[in-house]
Formats: structure tokens, C-alpha cells, sequence
């Protein structure tokens, strides 16, 4: 049986997927955008992806072919299905992840629950949802958003003026997601996994913390959470993987609110950072579970390895140097937190690593995570 996969895109998720790859014998194959990407050990070309030749002439190099971001545009991913390759997920499910405003509409059809929302294409539509809405509301660009980009919390139109101008000046129309400001309680992540001939495994569903809009910590799994809630997110998550067709690892972002009810925030059709904590605090990491599923192999056993696994994102900022050079005391401190250095060169807020403890106590790893984190210099202004 062959086991080659390709992954677009060379940072830290596919870097994560190497060790996996290794211990199930796949020939992991990575087309990176630039010399020196995170991915590099396994990088076998260096291109654009966006650029069709190329990118079918690194799928001639496998049989399936995923990815390490959503970014591929549809029109490349479409002619990669054409010309026979095997590729997930698909572009049928991708371009959810990929534009916000068709994943809202087809979760609204769907009938999972979503902020409420519209799609405003001026000021003046954009006016009268904050006036709805008590004059405030969350705007969102369609596509390419991420750990806080494109998100404006508005409350007045204005805020809304140099969007719109861009609209306008790309010559093609356009629009924006509005959404109503949530009162959540706090925020959870429900990852699952599912292969194309249809099984489906979840892990617990966790709790997430963001700081200036970028994933701070994760705790797993969620503390306080009820059997209702449990098997809400699970309900959503598998309903939302069937009803698009996903393959591969689903992260689904979901709000708490304050009236215990599930709301949808974003979909990731990939390894996530909500998920990362999987490595040393499930059986089956999610790096290892998403290659079964593009491969369409068995998917393994999802059980926590221990009561409370606590993951902290290190974030480059004035003190993050090499991080290696802080190996000796962090490691030190702490030897029962794991650590991963993603390679990636320290600037303020970049995630350039995360930190992994698990144990018995929830207080007790949180505690010795963050310590590490800090030692190693993560930026403190968005740490705990």
C-alpha cells in the first residue's frame, strides 16, 4: 500500500505532522513557500501555491494531497480533483473554511446554531444592523482572516470606511459578515476527525483562551463542562463534518454564552491550535489522526492520557530570543512540561512555539505550563 501524502504549506502543522508521519511509515512530502519554512525537514519543494503548474507538478509526487493552511485558492484545488488527484478535504467543503459568509450560509440552512448575522455590502446596510443591535456588532472580511485579522469590533460606521473603500476600489464588488456582539461566557474548541469513507472520532471538547484575539491557552478537557453541553458540541461538530463532506481534522470554534446556549464562531479544516495539546495528552494526536484520514485508514482512540492536559502558546515578543537559549533553565524548572519550538523567528505576537503539561491537578499543570512559557520568554503582555 502506498502511503505518500503532500501537504501545502510549510509551517508549524505540518512541521507537527513529521513525527507522526514517521511512526506510521508515510512518506510525508511538503511543498513550503519559502526556504527555510518550519516544515523544512520535510519539504520537497519550495513554490507558490498559488500557482497551478506548481502546484500540480508536487501532486504528480503523491497520492493524496492536504494541507497546513485554507489559503489554496478554490479554482487551484478544483483542477488538482480534474486531473485526477486525490485531495483533502475537498474543495467542496474547503471553501467553507475559506469565505465566512458562505460558511454562515450554509451552517444557517443546516440549522446549526450562529450569531446572528448579515451580509453587508455599505455603510448604510451596515447601519441598520447596529441599529438592531443595540449600535454594536462584530465585522469580519470574507476571507483571509486569522488569530484576530480582519475582526473589528464596531460601533460606529465609520469604522467601517476604509473596508468599504477597498471593496469598492478592487473593482469586483464584494461584501462583509456582520455579526452580532455574543455575551459568552467563555470560549470552547470541539475537534473532530473523520475519514471519506465516513467514521467519524471526537476528542473532548476544550476550553480556549484568547488574548488580542490570538489562542493563548488551551485546557483538556473543558473544565465545568455538563453531559448536555458535551454532547452539544459533539452533536455540532459531527453534524457540520457529514453535512459538508469534511476529511481530515475539523476544529470548530464555538461560544459559550451566558444563557447555555452553543453558538458556531469559525471552522478550521486542518490540525488547529486548540488541538496541539492532543500530542502528548491524547492517544491519537491530531497530526496523526488527520494523516489516517486523508489516507481513508482507521482512525485511532481519541481518550485523554491524563485527567487535565494544559497547552500555552509561546508568542515572540521584546525578551523571545532563540528559544533554545532558554532550554537549560525552562527545562530545568519544569521537566514534566513538553515543549515545541516551531523554528520560526521571534517577532511580537507570532506564535513561535507552545508549551504541553498534564497531570492530575488543573491548577497544577496551568501553573507549570505558563511557567515554562514565560522562561522562554513569551511575550508577556498577552501571557496570563
Amino acid at each position: 500500500m502506498s502511503l505518500r501524502v503532500g501537504v501545502i504549506g510549510g509551517g508549524q502543522l505540518a512541521r507537527m505532522m513529521v513525527p507522526a508521519a514517521v511512526n506510521l511509515g508515510i512518506d510525508l512530502r511538503v511543498l513550503a513557500e519559502a526556504e527555510g519554512s518550519p516544515a523544512q525537514l520535510a519539504a520537497t519543494a519550495v513554490g507558490d501555491y498559488r500557482d497551478l503548474a506548481t502546484v500540480l507538478e508536487f501532486a504528480k509526487t503523491v497520492d493524496v494531497i492536504t494541507f497546513d493552511h485554507e489559503h489554496v485558492p478554490e479554482e487551484i484545488l478544483r483542477e488538482l480533483v480534474s486531473a485526477g488527484h486525490s485531495v483533502h478535504p475537498g474543495p467542496d467543503a474547503l471553501r467553507f473554511a475559506q469565505d465566512k459568509l458562505a460558511m454562515r450560509r450554509r451552517l444557517s440552512e443546516l440549522g446549526v446554531p450562529v450569531p446572528d448575522w448579515a451580509e453587508v455590502r455599505s455603510e448604510d446596510e451596515l447601519a441598520a444592523f447596529l441599529e438592531d443591535h443595540d449600535g454594536h456588532a462584530v465585522l469580519k472580511t470574507a476571507r483571509g482572516g486569522y488569530d484576530g485579522k480582519g475582526v473589528r469590533l464596531i460601533r460606529d460606521v465609520g469604522e467601517s470606511t476604509d473596508w468599504f473603500r477597498i471593496l469598492d476600489e478592487d473593482g469586483r464588488g464584494g461584501s462583509l459578515l456582520v455579526e452580532e456582539l455574543v455575551d459568552f461566557r467563555r470560549e470552547l474548541a470541539q475537534l473532530v476527525a473523520r475519514r471519506p469513507s465516513g467514521e467519524t472520532r471526537l476528542w473532548p471538547v476544550v476550553e480556549t483562551v484568547q488574548r488580542h484575539g490570538v489562542c493563548s491557552e488551551v485546557f483538556a478537557p473543558a473544565p465545568g463542562t455538563t453531559s448536555r453541553l458535551v454532547d452539544l458540541a459533539a452533536s455540532i461538530a459531527v453534524t457540520i463534518a457529514e453535512s459538508l463532506d469534511v476529511t481530515g481534522v475539523l476544529a470548530v470554534e464555538l461560544f459559550e454564552t451566558t444563557d447555555d446556549r452553543l453558538l458556531v464562531n469559525e471552522l478550521a479544516m486542518r490540525p488547529h491550535n486548540s488541538g496541539h495539546w492532543s500530542i502528548e495528552g491524547s492517544v491519537t494526536s491530531q497530526f496523526e489522526q488527520h494523516l489516517r484520514a486523508v489516507l481513508d485508514l482507521p482512525l485511532g482512540d481519541t481518550a485523554t492520557r491524563a485527567p487535565w492536559t494544559v497547552m500555552v502558546n509561546v508568542l515572540g515578543g521584546p525578551s523571545a530570543g532563540d528559544l533554545t537559549d532558554a532550554y537549560p533553565k525552562a527545562l530545568a524548572d519544569q521537566p514534566n512540561v513538553k515543549v515545541h519550538n516551531y523554528g520560526k523567528e521571534p517577532r511580537p505576537g507570532r506564535k513561535i512555539g507552545h508549551v504541553t503539561a498534564t497531570g492530575d491537578e488543573l491548577d497544577e499543570a496551568a501553573f507549570e505550563a505558563r511557567s515554562v512559557a514565560a522562561l522562554l520568554g513569551s511575550d508577556i503582555s498577552i501571557a496570563p
